[in-house]
């Protein structure tokens, strides 16, 4: 799971797309009578899961969605949102210092506020958060919310928390995480990854990424363009290695 730094944007964050006050349906069970099958059981609440689980509710299917951590995934918490709001400060700033004679402006000087920058995109992923919340996906899509970890028990049975609920058919939707390079010392030392650098709120000097995808690149010219020393490793001989 994780971590999110918590104030007040965040908390708004959290309040949807992990309800403390949430409460898991009620599935019926019985061997026959009163037991209930889903057509569709979505293990993971991010992108994937969502539209499997939202695609097999508006064909007339009945669906399920699990998530163990946050609702809305990568894509909401750590991926998408948080880095395109980061993108677009930078991308402003950047263009103030290099282009902004194009529009007919004149830019005595840049000054960026790091705090702001980090604050502002925690906002929009705030506001973003309640379409991607537990409450939205079960009252608007008629789909049922499990909060919790699933464990398969047969091929037709899931638990979570001690819940065993029947399916037809189960879509793997758990996304993915950083990967630790097995760097000598990278253990003793405090490290950022794409799931915690959200929660800076101080610009670093100089920042070492290790790696050259599209993560690596998408944060590496965010954060020189604030101002921030960007030095890249890549073990290849080229940037976007699996691109043209």
């Amino acid at each position: 799971m994780p971590h999110v730094m918590m104030d007040p944007l965040n908390a708004a964050m959290y309040d949807n797309i992990r309800p403390l006050e949430w409460i898991n349906p009620q599935v019926p069970e019985g061997i026959r009578a009163g037991e209930k099958w889903y057509d569709m059981v979505a293990i993971g609440g991010g992108a994937a899961g969502m539209v499997t689980a939202g695609g097999t509710s508006f064909m007339g299917g009945t669906a399920v969605m699990i998530e163990k951590a946050f609702m809305g995934g990568d894509c909401l918490v750590t991926g998408c949102v948080p880095s395109k709001a980061f993108l677009k400060s930078a991308k402003v700033a950047h263009t103030l210092r290099n282009n902004a004679e194009q529009y007919g402006l004149e830019i005595s000087g840049v000054k960026v506020n790091f705090p702001k920058v980090m604050e502002r995109m925690r906002k929009i992923r705030a506001e973003i958060a309640v379409h991607d919340s537990a409450a939205n996906f079960s009252k608007a899509h008629g789909i049922d919310i499990m909060l919790g970890a699933a464990k398969f028990i047969d091929a037709n049975t899931i638990d979570v928390n001690g819940k065993k609920i029947k399916f037809f058919k189960a879509t793997i939707c758990t996304g993915g995480r950083p990967r630790m390079p097995d760097v000598p010392g990278i253990k003793d030392v405090p490290v950022w990854t794409s799931e915690n650098i959200w929660n800076m709120t101080k610009q670093p000097d100089k920042l070492l990424i290790i790696g050259a995808g599209p993560i690596a690149c998408e944060l590496g010219q965010g954060f020189q363009r604030l101002g921030t020393q960007v030095t890249m490793l890549a073990r290849g001989s080229q940037f976007l290695p699996r691109e043209d």
